[in-house]
């Protein structure tokens, strides 16, 4: 484990799916053990398990600490960065998260900006700096559409000047302006939240990307963003430019539900999500496959076939 800035974040990193069984009530392992082996073999350059993607608020402590040891166990030694996500709403509950989260032997946490409480950008900035005692590298999380909050550009910066442990930023805002300004006001590594920004944000000095497509279909989401940090940004747009449908289709609905069930027709889980979450319209179902149809990656008639009754 990196104990300080020393960690370099680039490339795609999977935001991770959790993989439940049919009925909800138990995670299903043995699909998220050979999630986590396609993933590695892949060439992903990080796994995050127990993030938005991964359902965390529904997954218990016991789930979240399996999760994330089989990720630290099975990326041991390959190169594959491992970074899991511990924040929640409650400070004191965040350190002994993350706290816990080293002990397993992660490379680094996510910390999602608390949400409901909505603290101030000093309350913002006093919560990080009780996980930066921790002494686990911390990627910060911008996402105001789950979380009610922004963190501001000077706090991030502040953050990452006064506390030795922050390394990156998560920037799911939406916001290239944000990020812009991120990037003008310190030297943080600014990694896009948001599949069909990654492209852009790379332009302006980002260095990759927290992936949701990834999960399913990581050759698409390397395709666009290894050959823009490579600087050859004619050939990734014209990747960005015949996937950005299927990038934005992952997002019809609440993620996971969308890339879930693109997984599920290719049989690599079930599309079970767990309440408050709830399975996909019909019509999100024939919006998604007659995308999937068109990008050549799932016939229709496969699809119906596949669909559950």
């Amino acid at each position: 484990m990196t104990a300080d800035k020393s960690l370099k974040l680039e490339g795609v990193y999977t935001a991770l799916i959790t993989p439940f069984t049919a009925d909800g009530t138990e995670v299903d392992y043995e699909a998220f053990e050979a999630l986590v082996d396609r993933q590695i073999a892949a060439g992903l350059d990080g796994l995050v398990p127990m993030g938005t993607t991964g359902e965390c608020p529904t997954c218990s402590k016991e789930e979240k600490e399996k999760c994330i040891s089989i990720c630290v166990e099975k990326c041991k030694g390959k190169g594959v960065v491992v970074i899991a996500g511990t924040g929640s709403n409650n400070t004191a509950g965040t350190v002994k998260a993350t706290q816990e989260a080293k002990d397993l032997g992660v490379d680094a946490v996510l910390i999602v900006n608390p949400y409901y409480n909505k603290p101030s950008q000093e309350g913002l900035y006093k919560h990080i700096g009780e996980i930066n005692k921790v002494g686990v590298p911390i990627v910060l999380y911008n996402i105001p559409g789950r979380t009610g909050i922004t963190m501001s550009a000077q706090t991030i910066a502040r953050c990452y000047e006064d506390y030795d442990m922050v390394v990156a930023v998560k920037e799911a805002t939406g916001s290239l302006d944000l990020a812009s300004e991120i990037a003008s006001l310190c030297d943080i590594t600014i990694l896009s939240g948001d599949d069909s920004l990654s492209l852009p944000l790379v332009s302006i000095g980002g260095k990759g990307v927290v992936s949701v497509l990834s999960n399913w279909k990581p050759e698409r989401v390397q395709s666009i963003v290894q050959n823009a940090l490579k600087g050859d940004f004619a050939t990734a747009a014209e990747n960005q430019k015949k996937n950005i449908k299927l990038l934005k289709t992952m997002f019809i609905e609440t993620n996971p539900v969308p890339v879930k069930y693109s997984m599920y027709l290719e049989g690599l889980c079930q599309p079970t999500v767990r309440l408050p979450l709830c399975e996909m319209t019909q019509g999100s179902i024939d919006t998604l496959t007659d995308v999937l149809d068109e990008c050549g990656l799932v016939t229709k008639e496969s699809a119906q076939k596949k669909a559950r009754v």
